[in-house]
């Protein structure tokens, strides 16, 4: 059996807010409702979920961030409440956006100065921000001020800085926030070659293709619920026998959208904003053909492409989080 770099059991985090002033209420929002799962040593592990969903939560739980309200959480057998430095020993975490990095200081003057913050060694300190600037292929590069930096640049330059302290788990959310999709196909093979040294990545996303092209497991979490848990081609199987027609449009209204959500056989539907263009993206039964319905119900707007394909991976991700039943798909 694998060692487990991850472990979560019943995890569950709840905020209390205060509203009003003359009689004031004390509201609770329960943000993860008891999740559990967990990582082998070396797996790049898969987080997704709507926003809100819970995920950043669950991370911040795990990398000792915020104190769970019930249930525990192990890294390396390093409970995250009692053993909190060696958790932190043995992390790193990198999140989406341009906070973290010093705008006028050098890439590798950033790597100089958090390296000391991490206590890297000064005989190691050298060498070990050369070895990063290669992996995240920004070696030639790093005596430029970090604000002339791309978005894609300062993301490959946060995973450099959360390796500093060589962690046996990275944590990566939602790294390709933002970045354009040339950085962000640069941004996935370096988190690829991360995982390939034997690294452990937990990672969220909300492109379902990377999750795809990366992840060795998936668990989505749902309203603060772990819903399904398996890898990428095993949670495929939960749109199985289903349809899926998509269509590029011009202007879908909310007349029209509803519309369409209201044919027959229909199980889910996306409209998704692309630039001027719209994309609608209509699952139905196996056994009932829409396409009709569905292009009458879009008669007298603009279109462009049409096509039926094959469920995918965000396909299924759609059907699990639509999901209203409490029982969690776990494939086998």
């Amino acid at each position: 059996m694998s060692e487990l770099a991850i472990e979560a059991v019943g995890l569950r985090r709840t905020y209390r807010s205060r509203t009003g002033w003359l009689r004031p209420k004390i509201r609770q929002t329960e943000a993860v409702k008891g999740v559990s799962f967990t990582v082998a040593k070396g797996e790049l592990f898969g987080l997704l979920g709507p926003n809100g969903a819970g995920k950043t939560t669950t991370i911040k739980m795990l990398n000792t961030l915020l104190i769970p309200s019930a249930g525990t959480a192990r890294i390396f057998g390093h409970d995250v409440v009692e053993n909190t430095t060696e958790v932190r020993r043995r992390i790193g975490y990198v999140f989406g956006g341009d906070r973290g990095l010093y705008d006028r200081l050098s890439a590798l003057d950033n790597l100089r100065y958090f390296a000391e913050l991490y206590a890297v060694p000064a005989r190691e300190q050298k060498a070990r921000i050369g070895e990063l600037l290669e992996l995240v292929n920004l070696a030639g590069r790093e005596r430029e001020r970090v604000e002339g930096y791309s978005r894609g640049m300062r993301q490959r330059l946060h995973i450099a800085r959360g390796l500093l302290h060589r962690p046996q788990v990275l944590f990566l959310d939602e790294p390709s926030i933002g970045v354009d999709p040339v950085a962000a196909r640069d941004l996935r093979r370096t988190v690829a070659d991360l995982a390939a040294t034997g690294t452990t990545v937990l990672l969220t996303t909300h492109y379902m293709a990377e999750a795809d092209e990366l992840c060795d497991r998936i668990a989505v979490i749902a309203q603060g619920e772990l819903k399904a848990l398996g890898t990428p081609d095993e949670l495929k199987h939960y749109a199985d026998g289903r349809r899926v027609v998509e269509v590029e449009a011009y202007g879908i209204d909310d007349d029209v959208y509803g519309r369409i959500r209201r044919i027959a056989g229909v199980k889910e539907t996306t409209l998704e904003a692309q630039g001027a263009v719209q994309l609608l993206t209509v699952q139905s039964a196996s056994d009932v053909d829409v396409q009709g319905e569905v292009l009458a119900a879009l008669d007298g707007v603009r279109l462009g492409r049409v096509a039926a394909r094959r469920p995918t991976l965000e396909d299924a991700y759609v059907s699990i989080v639509s999901d209203d039943s409490p029982e969690l798909v776990v494939a086998t």
